[in-house]
């Protein structure tokens, strides 16, 4: 698989290291988000290679190479989104994780809180996000 970037993307100096480094915490993030319930990791795989295109086609190209996440930033890129399984998935672990959440938190402010956060997850990742065709499954 060749690099979907340019080498002029490539920012330098201590920028780039800015972006190395978010580039893996996303992947950290992403990595937890395997086994905990509600916490994305597509998206934060997504960030992180978009980090990476910025700073090591390397470590881009790695992202770009793993199972099962490796496809998923691909067809994010060039905009055939999720497939529809992945979608009611996704939109039904952020409704268990907020409800669960939401009952277990005795604040207020931080219930609201959790409430909005989810109703974005699932406004972004149900609507704003396209679902792939069907053929492409």
């Amino acid at each position: 698989m060749t690099s979907p970037i340019e080498e002029s993307s490539v920012v330098s100096g201590p920028l780039r290291w800015l972006w190395f480094a978010a580039g893996w915490i996303a992947v950290a993030i992403g990595a937890i988000g395997v086994v905990v319930p509600g916490l994305p990791t597509t998206g934060f795989m997504v960030f992180a290679a978009w980090c990476f295109s910025k700073s090591s086609p390397r470590f881009e190209q790695w992202l770009l190479n793993l199972p099962g996440i490796g496809p998923m930033i691909s067809d994010y890129r060039a905009g055939l989104g999720m497939p529809k399984k992945a979608k009611i998935s996704a939109v039904l672990m952020i409704t268990i994780a907020v409800t669960t959440s939401s009952i277990i938190v005795d604040n207020g402010l931080m219930r609201a809180a959790i409430i909005i956060a989810g109703l974005i997850g699932v406004y972004w990742v149900g609507i704003r996000v396209p679902t792939r065709p069907e053929d492409l499954d």
